[in-house]
């Protein structure tokens, strides 16, 4: 309790002197900025109904050394559980109280899903933040506009196109330590670097680049006494991309895209806390190659799109099976196949309406020692029409309402709808106060009815989330500040049963309601033109077989200071609550809970321009005090690490 009021504390701290001490006068406009999230098409903050959380080209910049998840992680209503841990760990993400099947991941505006996970979930991991210019994350049910699987926000990542110049190139590498706390070797384990080409050419645009990440030195399971030592588990990752676009005429535009994911990686198990499954044997391996085109046609009034993509992904796995002692051997293969074509027309300057149909098929194969499914028999696919109405008055109230049929080869027809008001009030001071009512569905995913822990008599989850909150301006712009409270039901959420009397496992509905609520707050304060705060606090509360791993409380405080032109450092804090886990224990068969402890982190990162517009340098060091801490049970979490790396444009 201590340190949860510590860490609001610190948040107050910072607000009050920065409200004490603005004097430079500097605006900032957070209502003028253009979001995409809300409509698929861009629009005023201000316009909007939602708070939508932005990350810029620029903040990206501010954060270099940091991997995506981390990124992501400092998000107010965000938890990206695993970002602390070594690299190969599998992530965990978490929106509002919702788990990673209810959080649909975008790349450009596409829905990206491997087809045989657990969850039809993107892994996170496959990405390298080097190559995305920009990211949304709009939370609440959203699947009037994006359909199954955005329960409780989106996260779309924009990544990086070609320049306006005929030519650029840009290359970058980095070099890190990579310990826990009770480890202080500081010599490279971490190593990230890559290039790219871009540029435009009369009407063509094009940009490629290459990425390569290689991780050694830490164990993914924590061992448990300070004598006994784990093998190090390493971790590497090969991002290939191509964009190309081609301007037909000032009404049609022509985008393609091709990209090839790579991650490799040493795994263990914590589940039974000896180590037993501590060998070099455990290795998988994740391939992804996407290819798509998204044609765009500009007309009086109006714009159609289509957003197209085809994703085969490949995962395998070899595993010591300390019962037979030998290796077991799993493969899993998907396709997916996603056309969204949706068009907006504008009746007047405050009307228009966007109508769309979204078409996705999913199929899957896997081969191990225990099932063996064939792409015939584990596949399905949906059609979703779906229309949403924008009125934007002049006199200050916004509406945003639409309604989608999902059509599921399985399940039949399935109805969401939303409506979402605002009003943005004409005073000294830009205030909106905002509110909305939106249901949202997930269906089960091909391993989830299909797999040998599958049940084809499940049934989709459904849910409906109430949202009401405010965003204002202050002290001529210089001040800005939000606050959301959320509450959502949940139906037939899926869950995981162990019959102990067969000795069967599968996935089942949940009975009953599953509650969970909270509020999102966030501040950021301009003093000057040189140093600027940034604060966020949230509060998140479950009902009990939602629980885990879910911080009921989580601040993050940043303190960006533009020392001269070319120097910049920042300052960050995280508190994070006390976490509830479960763990399956191999031993004695039993479901068993834990409660983790809370911690706080603090980071620094210092960058400097060596050469104007051309090179920059950096340093980072994360967890500074050696916090020694938990993320999951039985798995290690890093301790103080340093980074150096370098920009180079040309």
């Amino acid at each position: 309790m201590k340190k949860t009021i510590t860490a609001v504390a610190f948040l107050a701290l910072l607000s009050t002197c920065a409200y004490a001490q603005v004097k430079d006068s500097v605006k900032v406009n957070t209502l003028d900025e253009v979001v995409v999230s809300d409509t698929k098409f861009a629009l005023r903050q201000e316009k909007s109904g939602k708070v939508i959380s932005q990350i810029t080209a620029k903040d990206l910049e501010k954060k270099s050394g940091q991997n995506l998840a981390t990124v992501l992680s400092q998000i107010a209503g965000v938890e990206i559980n695993g970002n602390q841990s070594a690299n190969g760990k599998n992530l965990g993400y978490y929106l509002r109280g919702g788990k990673n099947r209810q959080v649909l991941i975008l790349i450009d505006g596409i829905p990206v899903t491997d087809a045989s996970g657990i969850s039809l979930e993107y892994d996170l991991r496959l990405l390298p933040v080097e190559q995305i210019e920009k990211i949304e994350v709009m939370k609440g049910a959203a699947s009037t506009l994006y359909g199954t699987g955005a329960a409780t926000g989106i996260i779309s990542i924009t990544l990086k196109k070609g320049s306006k110049k005929a030519l650029q190139s840009n290359a970058y590498m980095s070099i890190g330590s990579n310990n826990t706390s009770d480890n202080h070797k500081y010599n490279g384990q971490d190593f990230n670097q890559g290039i790219s080409v871009n540029g435009s050419l009369d009407k063509v645009s094009y940009f490629a680049g290459l990425n390569s990440t290689e991780t050694k030195g830490m164990s993914q399971i924590a061992a448990p006494t300070a004598s006994q030592t784990y093998e190090p588990d390493s971790f590497s990752r090969q991002n290939l991309i191509g964009k190309l676009g081609y301007k037909v005429s000032n009404q049609i535009t022509l985008d393609f895209f091709g990209t090839y994911d790579h991650i490799k990686n040493n795994f263990d198990f914590a589940y039974d806390n000896t180590g037993n499954d501590d060998t070099p044997i455990n290795t998988t391996s994740s391939k992804q190659f996407r290819v798509g085109c998204s044609p765009k046609f500009s007309y009086n009034h109006g714009e159609l799109n289509i957003n197209s993509s085809f994703v085969k992904v490949t995962r395998d796995y070899n595993e010591y099976n300390t019962y037979t002692t030998t290796t077991d051997y799993s493969v899993f293969n998907s396709r997916s196949i996603i056309v969204d074509a949706f068009n907006k027309y504008a009746f007047s300057k405050q009307f228009f309406v966007v109508i769309g149909t979204e078409f996705q098929f999913h199929d899957m194969a896997t081969n191990s020692p225990y099932s063996a499914l064939e792409r015939e028999k584990t596949k399905f696919n949906m059609v979703d029409p779906y229309a949403t109405v924008v009125y934007n008055s002049k006199f200050g109230l916004n509406i945003n309402a639409g309604g989608r049929l999902n059509i599921h080869s399985e399940y039949g027809n399935h109805w969401v709808y939303n409506i979402n008001p605002s009003y943005n009030f004409k005073t000294n001071f830009p205030l909106k106060v905002l509110a909305s009512y939106s249901t949202a569905y997930i269906t089960p995913s091909l391993y989830q009815l299909y797999s040998e822990y599958g049940n084809t008599n499940l049934t989709p989850e459904e849910s409906s989330t109430v949202e009401a909150g405010f965003e204002t301006e202050l002290l001529k712009n210089k001040l800005k500040v939000n606050a959301v409270g959320f509450y959502r039901d949940e139906t037939n959420s899926f869950g995981f049963f162990y019959d102990s009397t067969t000795f069967q496992s599968y996935y089942i509905n949940l009975n009953g309601k599953n509650k969970a609520k909270g509020i999102e707050s966030e501040v950021a304060v301009t003093i000057n033109s040189k140093i600027q705060l940034k604060g966020n606090y949230t509060f998140t509360q479950v009902d009990k077989a939602l629980d885990r791993l879910i911080p009921k409380h989580k601040a993050n405080a940043t303190l960006n200071y533009q020392a001269t032109p070319r120097t910049f450092v920042d300052l960050s804090y995280q508190y994070f609550d006390a976490r509830i886990d479960a763990f399956f224990d191999g031993n004695t068969y039993v479901t068993q809970q834990v409660k983790l402890a809370s911690y706080q982190l603090l980071n620094t990162t210092a960058k400097y321009e060596l050469i104007k517009n051309r090179m920059t340098i950096f340093g980072a060091v994360t967890n500074i005090f050696n916090t020694n801490f938990s993320e999951n049970i039985g798995y290690a979490t890093r301790g103080r690490n340093f980074k150096l790396g370098f920009n180079i444009l040309f």
